[in-house]
């Protein structure tokens, strides 16, 4: 019933005024938005940077719009996955294909002209671009664009859509952009007396593979006190579901980013507890050769317990 009340995406009304050259180049966009937020804002709020940042993946050339969040009688939609984002898609679309069929061209002729090169890509995205060698959108539109099986299936579609009057079928080719905020990020990593390790991430698993790259991260960064490089360790990682009292400033989960902070918080922890092992397996090894993990952890008699905030915060755009 909760799920039929608030889900699904915030209903929104776009009107837009687009100025465009005969051959396709867009000059200049100006776009009103209103958001139906509902009765109550809840995370609304944080929608119009969402739709923006995603709606800014084509070069607009001069560009101006205005976002209002209207408060109505319904209830207010959820905030999930890529909040704004599908919107502000949808919208960018939708005015391509309006100049493509006033021009009476193929879509994905005015899509590769309105494309960003790398210097209007940094006066739409600013410092979020990156370096110039990192921007492939335009590369990888042409590799799908071009492709024998995308223009198969154009075809296909074609000849489907000439045979047949009421029926249709469409293909569509569409650019995304989504800017990337690395965020900090706690993590703990614990060895106990058998040898298992104990992990503990400020991120929640919601079916993007968390724990386990937090557990291949663990092993991976334990891994050069093992001979083969810490294979030997995955079984013995178990990942914790934390709590704000055992894991603080846990954060929240989202931005497509929180397996990187949190993997990069455990390679931290790993760091300084394979700094503390390596004087005891020096010693095991100057005595009897190979050390395997559980004689070290046997011999260890200091705490093997560290958690770290990975603060590092790099802004980049796929």
């Amino acid at each position: 019933t909760d799920m039929i009340i608030v889900g699904g995406r915030h209903p929104m009304k776009a009107k837009y005024s687009v100025g465009f050259k005969s051959d396709g180049r867009i000059t200049a966009l100006h776009l009103d938005l209103g958001l139906n937020t509902g009765t109550a804002p809840d995370l609304s709020a944080i929608l119009p940077t969402n739709i923006i940042s995603s709606f800014i993946k084509y070069n607009w050339g001069a560009l101006a719009f205005n976002i209002k969040l209207c408060k109505t009688n319904v209830s207010s939609k959820t905030t999930m996955r890529a909040p704004g984002d599908v919107q502000g898609s949808f919208i960018a679309e939708a005015i391509i294909e309006h100049v493509a069929s006033v021009l009476s061209v193929d879509t994905n002729t005015i899509r590769r002209k309105n494309l960003h090169d790398f210097k209007s890509l940094a006066v739409f995205y600013g410092e979020s671009v990156g370096e110039a060698s990192t921007y492939t959108l335009a590369t990888m539109f042409d590799k799908l664009a071009l492709s024998p099986d995308y223009q198969h299936r154009a075809t296909m579609v074609e000849h489907f859509n000439n045979s047949n009057k009421w029926k249709k079928r469409g293909i569509s080719c569409v650019p995304i952009t989504f800017e990337v905020r690395l965020r900090a990020a706690p993590g703990k990593v614990s060895i106990m007396n058998d040898g298992s390790i104990a992990v503990e991430v400020g991120g929640v698993e919601i079916g993007q593979g968390l724990w386990t790259k937090v557990k291949q991260m663990t092993a991976f960064g334990l891994g050069q006190l093992c001979a083969d490089g810490g294979e030997c360790l995955l079984d013995k990682v178990r990942v914790i579901q934390v709590d704000t009292l055992s894991m603080i400033q846990g954060g929240f989960t989202g931005g497509s980013t929180t397996s990187e902070n949190s993997c990069e918080a455990v390679r931290q922890s790993c760091l300084i507890l394979v700094e503390r092992l390596k004087p005891v397996k020096e010693s095991l090894e100057a005595k009897g050769g190979t050390v395997e993990w559980s004689a070290l952890i046997a011999e260890v008699k200091i705490p093997l317990c560290y958690d770290f905030i990975c603060c590092r915060i790099p802004i980049n755009l796929i």
